[in-house]
Protein backbone atom coordinates (compact mmCIF):
# COMPACT_ATOMS: atom_id res chain seq x y z
CA UNK A 1 0.00 0.00 0.00
CA UNK A 2 1.29 3.52 -0.95
CA UNK A 3 1.67 6.50 1.85
CA UNK A 4 -1.66 7.87 2.45
CA UNK A 5 0.59 11.35 2.20
CA UNK A 6 1.62 10.56 -1.74
CA UNK A 7 -1.32 8.30 -2.43
CA UNK A 8 -3.59 11.89 -1.80
CA UNK A 9 -1.17 14.32 -3.72
CA UNK A 10 -1.58 12.00 -6.44
CA UNK A 11 -5.14 12.15 -6.10
CA UNK A 12 -5.49 15.46 -5.82
CA UNK A 13 -3.12 16.18 -8.65
CA UNK A 14 -5.06 13.51 -11.21
CA UNK A 15 -8.25 15.76 -10.05
CA UNK A 16 -6.95 19.24 -10.63
CA UNK A 17 -8.09 20.41 -7.68
CA UNK A 18 -5.59 22.35 -4.56
CA UNK A 19 -5.08 21.33 -1.49
CA UNK A 20 -6.37 24.17 0.19
CA UNK A 21 -9.85 23.50 -1.43
CA UNK A 22 -9.81 20.19 -0.21
CA UNK A 23 -9.04 21.16 3.25
CA UNK A 24 -12.02 23.45 2.56
CA UNK A 25 -14.15 20.46 1.49
CA UNK A 26 -13.40 18.41 5.51
CA UNK A 27 -13.52 21.65 7.12
CA UNK A 28 -10.04 22.77 8.15
CA UNK A 29 -8.15 25.27 7.37
CA UNK A 30 -6.28 25.84 3.98
CA UNK A 31 -3.27 24.94 4.47
CA UNK A 32 -4.08 21.59 6.64
CA UNK A 33 -3.41 18.81 4.06
CA UNK A 34 -0.56 20.98 2.61
CA UNK A 35 0.97 20.72 6.59
CA UNK A 36 -0.15 16.92 6.69
CA UNK A 37 1.86 15.77 3.02
CA UNK A 38 4.87 18.05 3.57
CA UNK A 39 5.14 18.01 7.19
CA UNK A 40 3.23 14.87 8.73
CA UNK A 41 1.55 17.31 10.85
CA UNK A 42 -1.02 15.43 11.54
CA UNK A 43 0.22 12.26 11.78
CA UNK A 44 -2.74 10.89 10.14
CA UNK A 45 -6.22 11.92 8.90
CA UNK A 46 -9.71 11.68 11.21
CA UNK A 47 -11.52 9.22 10.53
CA UNK A 48 -14.43 11.51 9.11
CA UNK A 49 -11.98 13.48 7.39
CA UNK A 50 -10.22 10.55 5.47
CA UNK A 51 -14.13 9.18 4.78
CA UNK A 52 -15.08 12.82 3.16
CA UNK A 53 -12.28 12.15 1.04
CA UNK A 54 -12.18 8.82 -0.06
CA UNK A 55 -15.88 9.81 -1.45
CA UNK A 56 -14.77 12.42 -3.14
CA UNK A 57 -11.90 10.78 -4.75
CA UNK A 58 -14.07 7.54 -5.17
CA UNK A 59 -11.37 5.42 -3.86
CA UNK A 60 -11.06 3.05 -0.62
CA UNK A 61 -10.41 4.44 2.67
CA UNK A 62 -7.28 1.70 2.83
CA UNK A 63 -6.21 4.07 0.51
CA UNK A 64 -6.14 6.95 2.82
CA UNK A 65 -4.44 5.08 5.83
CA UNK A 66 -7.67 3.31 6.72
CA UNK A 67 -6.71 -0.44 7.99
CA UNK A 68 -7.18 -2.86 5.72
CA UNK A 69 -10.69 -4.72 6.22
CA UNK A 70 -12.07 -1.91 9.04
CA UNK A 71 -14.86 -2.59 9.67
CA UNK A 72 -17.28 0.39 11.43
CA UNK A 73 -20.55 -1.84 12.32
CA UNK A 74 -23.09 -4.67 11.31
CA UNK A 75 -23.34 -5.39 7.42
CA UNK A 76 -26.60 -3.98 6.95
CA UNK A 77 -25.16 -0.44 8.80
CA UNK A 78 -25.91 2.81 6.04
CA UNK A 79 -22.10 3.46 6.60
CA UNK A 80 -21.58 -0.26 4.79
CA UNK A 81 -24.09 -0.12 2.48
CA UNK A 82 -22.43 3.01 1.13
CA UNK A 83 -19.30 1.24 -0.08
CA UNK A 84 -21.45 -0.15 -3.04
CA UNK A 85 -22.24 3.34 -3.96
CA UNK A 86 -19.62 6.89 -4.57
CA UNK A 87 -20.06 10.22 -4.38
CA UNK A 88 -19.23 12.85 -7.22
CA UNK A 89 -18.79 16.12 -6.69
CA UNK A 90 -21.11 18.55 -7.63
CA UNK A 91 -19.70 21.92 -8.60
CA UNK A 92 -21.12 25.53 -8.52
CA UNK A 93 -20.09 25.97 -12.22
CA UNK A 94 -23.10 26.38 -15.28
CA UNK A 95 -21.49 25.62 -18.63
CA UNK A 96 -23.11 27.84 -21.14
CA UNK A 97 -25.15 25.98 -23.78
CA UNK A 98 -25.85 29.40 -24.69
CA UNK A 99 -23.63 32.60 -25.50
CA UNK A 100 -20.59 31.99 -22.69
CA UNK A 101 -20.77 31.71 -18.56
CA UNK A 102 -17.48 32.38 -16.91
CA UNK A 103 -15.72 29.88 -15.00
CA UNK A 104 -16.34 30.15 -10.95
CA UNK A 105 -14.84 28.96 -7.77
CA UNK A 106 -14.51 24.81 -8.59
CA UNK A 107 -14.87 23.84 -4.59
CA UNK A 108 -17.64 21.00 -5.03
CA UNK A 109 -21.03 22.12 -3.12
CA UNK A 110 -22.82 18.88 -3.12
CA UNK A 111 -22.66 15.18 -4.63
CA UNK A 112 -24.89 12.78 -6.50
CA UNK A 113 -24.31 9.22 -5.39
CA UNK A 114 -23.68 6.44 -8.32
CA UNK A 115 -23.47 2.88 -8.57
CA UNK A 116 -20.09 2.20 -8.47
CA UNK A 117 -20.60 -0.94 -10.70
CA UNK A 118 -22.92 1.34 -13.09
CA UNK A 119 -19.88 3.52 -13.29
CA UNK A 120 -17.30 0.34 -14.24
CA UNK A 121 -20.03 -0.96 -16.52
CA UNK A 122 -19.71 2.00 -18.48
CA UNK A 123 -16.01 2.34 -18.14
CA UNK A 124 -15.65 5.51 -16.27
CA UNK A 125 -13.05 6.21 -13.38
CA UNK A 126 -15.09 7.69 -10.23
CA UNK A 127 -12.11 10.08 -9.40
CA UNK A 128 -12.20 11.47 -12.87
CA UNK A 129 -16.00 12.89 -12.93
CA UNK A 130 -17.63 15.93 -11.73
CA UNK A 131 -21.01 17.07 -12.41
CA UNK A 132 -22.03 20.33 -13.76
CA UNK A 133 -25.45 22.65 -14.47
CA UNK A 134 -26.35 23.72 -18.24
CA UNK A 135 -26.90 27.06 -18.85
CA UNK A 136 -28.88 28.48 -21.95
CA UNK A 137 -30.88 26.70 -24.84
CA UNK A 138 -28.48 26.16 -27.65
CA UNK A 139 -28.27 22.18 -26.81
CA UNK A 140 -31.93 21.97 -26.39
CA UNK A 141 -33.89 19.66 -26.81
CA UNK A 142 -31.19 17.48 -25.72
CA UNK A 143 -29.56 19.67 -23.04
CA UNK A 144 -32.04 21.67 -21.42
CA UNK A 145 -31.56 24.88 -19.22
CA UNK A 146 -30.62 23.59 -15.63
CA UNK A 147 -29.87 19.93 -16.90
CA UNK A 148 -26.67 18.27 -14.62
CA UNK A 149 -24.60 16.63 -16.36
CA UNK A 150 -21.55 14.36 -15.69
CA UNK A 151 -18.47 15.22 -16.89
CA UNK A 152 -15.15 12.80 -17.57
CA UNK A 153 -12.25 14.31 -17.35
CA UNK A 154 -10.14 11.00 -18.22
CA UNK A 155 -7.23 12.65 -20.54
CA UNK A 156 -7.84 10.76 -24.23
CA UNK A 157 -7.73 11.95 -28.05
CA UNK A 158 -10.06 14.09 -28.81
CA UNK A 159 -13.27 12.43 -30.95
CA UNK A 160 -16.71 13.96 -32.09
CA UNK A 161 -19.10 14.17 -29.45
CA UNK A 162 -20.55 16.40 -26.22
CA UNK A 163 -17.99 18.18 -24.58
CA UNK A 164 -17.36 20.58 -21.84
CA UNK A 165 -14.49 23.37 -23.29
CA UNK A 166 -13.10 26.40 -22.13
CA UNK A 167 -13.06 29.54 -25.18
CA UNK A 168 -11.61 32.79 -23.16
CA UNK A 169 -12.96 32.67 -20.05
CA UNK A 170 -16.36 30.84 -21.53
CA UNK A 171 -17.44 27.61 -20.33
CA UNK A 172 -19.09 25.87 -22.86
CA UNK A 173 -21.08 22.79 -23.53
CA UNK A 174 -20.92 21.57 -27.08
CA UNK A 175 -20.81 18.78 -29.52
CA UNK A 176 -17.11 19.45 -31.14
CA UNK A 177 -16.73 17.86 -34.16
CA UNK A 178 -13.12 18.03 -36.23
CA UNK A 179 -13.15 20.61 -39.13
CA UNK A 180 -9.63 19.27 -40.38
CA UNK A 181 -6.04 20.87 -40.05
CA UNK A 182 -6.14 21.55 -36.61
CA UNK A 183 -9.29 22.87 -36.54
CA UNK A 184 -12.51 22.24 -34.53
CA UNK A 185 -16.60 23.19 -35.47
CA UNK A 186 -18.18 23.75 -31.96
CA UNK A 187 -22.19 22.69 -32.86
CA UNK A 188 -25.14 23.52 -31.19
CA UNK A 189 -28.52 21.34 -30.98
CA UNK A 190 -30.95 24.80 -31.71
CA UNK A 191 -30.61 25.43 -35.15
CA UNK A 192 -30.97 28.91 -34.05
CA UNK A 193 -27.33 28.81 -33.34
CA UNK A 194 -24.98 29.02 -35.80
CA UNK A 195 -21.84 26.74 -35.66
CA UNK A 196 -18.59 28.13 -34.48
CA UNK A 197 -15.14 27.38 -35.97
CA UNK A 198 -12.15 27.65 -33.95
CA UNK A 199 -8.16 26.46 -33.75
CA UNK A 200 -7.78 23.50 -31.61
CA UNK A 201 -5.54 25.49 -29.72
CA UNK A 202 -7.67 28.51 -29.10
CA UNK A 203 -10.10 25.84 -26.73
CA UNK A 204 -9.58 24.03 -23.45
CA UNK A 205 -11.26 20.48 -23.61
CA UNK A 206 -12.34 19.99 -19.93
CA UNK A 207 -13.99 16.49 -20.70
CA UNK A 208 -16.88 14.54 -22.56
CA UNK A 209 -20.22 14.38 -21.28
CA UNK A 210 -21.13 11.02 -20.10
CA UNK A 211 -24.66 11.26 -18.21
CA UNK A 212 -27.10 13.71 -18.31
CA UNK A 213 -30.54 14.38 -15.73
CA UNK A 214 -32.85 16.92 -15.06
CA UNK A 215 -36.88 17.29 -14.57
CA UNK A 216 -39.39 16.59 -16.61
Amino acid sequence: MSDPRQRLAELAAARHTSLAKLSRLIGRNGSYLQQFITKGSPRKLEEEDRRVLAEFFGVGEAELGAPEGISYGLADSPRTQRSDFVDIPRLPLGASAGPGALAAEEAPFDSFRFSRRWLREQGLEPGMLSAIAVEGDSMEPLLRDGDEILVDRTPRPLRDGIHVLRLGDALLVKRVTSGGAGRVTLLSQNLAYPPVEVALDEVEVIGRVVWKGGRI
